[in-house]
């Protein structure tokens, strides 16, 4: 399943590509069930599902490894980042399980995920994306309009890097960053990263993205881990998550 020159060209503009049955279901099911097993909720009892929002940190079991390094997925890695470039995966994580029930949503502010830390221990984002080549969003259970799905803007990668571009390797601290690229970003287009249990979301680094209040019945089941690389962003690499920040400083 290798991603169409036209999925190469939407990920550049939109920053996103969606790639249904990129885990097959037998996997993303068997991860599925060890994701209940580790909340201690039961399935068909609403009754034990204690919290709106349950996070779990990474799960290296064979299920999640398998679901890491799908064949179409490591295509797609090279693809998108270059052959090599992204670092092999030993599981998933973390993992956002939202519930149906009451209140707001938590944890459901826009943002860009922050990918280094700084010397001070604080999380800091660097136009080269230091410590993060892809986010991806692997669903594990389906996924409709009212299951809150992660909210995207669309193109808002295109917005982030001239707020990185003066900041050199050090980059910016990553609340100022959410800050300035939420500003940046707010008349942007929205979409719903919805699908089938099985489906991934390969995103940019840099797209402005949020969480939301779960509206349905069942819960959904979610990773959001990074593709890591196996070395710095050079910018002006020919692949496409290079090619969308040259892009962006060149307009």
């Amino acid at each position: 399943m290798r991603v169409t020159a036209a999925g190469v060209e939407a990920f550049i503009a939109d920053g996103f590509i969606h790639m249904p049955g990129a885990v097959d279901v037998g996997t993303a099911r068997a991860c599925s069930d060890e994701l209940w097993a580790a909340t201690g909720y039961e399935p068909a009892d609403p009754s034990t599902w204690a919290d709106t929002l349950v996070r779990i940190s990474g799960l290296g079991t064979p299920p999640f490894r398998a679901a890491a390094n799908s064949p179409p997925l490591l295509d797609a890695f090279d693809q998108l980042v270059g052959p090599g470039r992204g670092l092999p995966r030993a599981g998933l994580g973390t993992f956002p399980l939202r519930f149906p029930g009451p209140g707001d949503a938590k944890e459901a502010g826009w943002h860009v995920e922050a990918s280094f830390m700084g010397v001070a221990g604080e999380w800091r984002v660097n136009l080269r994306s230091r410590g993060r080549a892809l986010l991806m969003l692997f669903l594990f259970s389906d996924v409709g309009p009212n299951d809150a799905p992660t909210l995207i803007r669309v193109g808002s990668h295109l917005d982030v890097p001239p707020l990185l571009e003066a900041f050199g390797e050090e980059g910016l601290e990553w609340m100022t960053l959410c800050e300035r690229a939420v500003e940046a970003s707010a008349s942007r287009p929205l979409a719903s990263a919805t699908g089938a249990i099985g489906d991934v979301y390969l995103c940019h680094p840099f797209l402005v993205h949020s969480g939301q209040k779960h509206r349905g019945t069942r819960p959904r089941f979610m990773a959001q881990p990074p593709l890591e690389p196996s070395e710095a962003l050079d910018l002006s690499s020919p692949y496409p998550v290079a090619q969308a920040i040259a892009r962006s400083l060149a307009r």
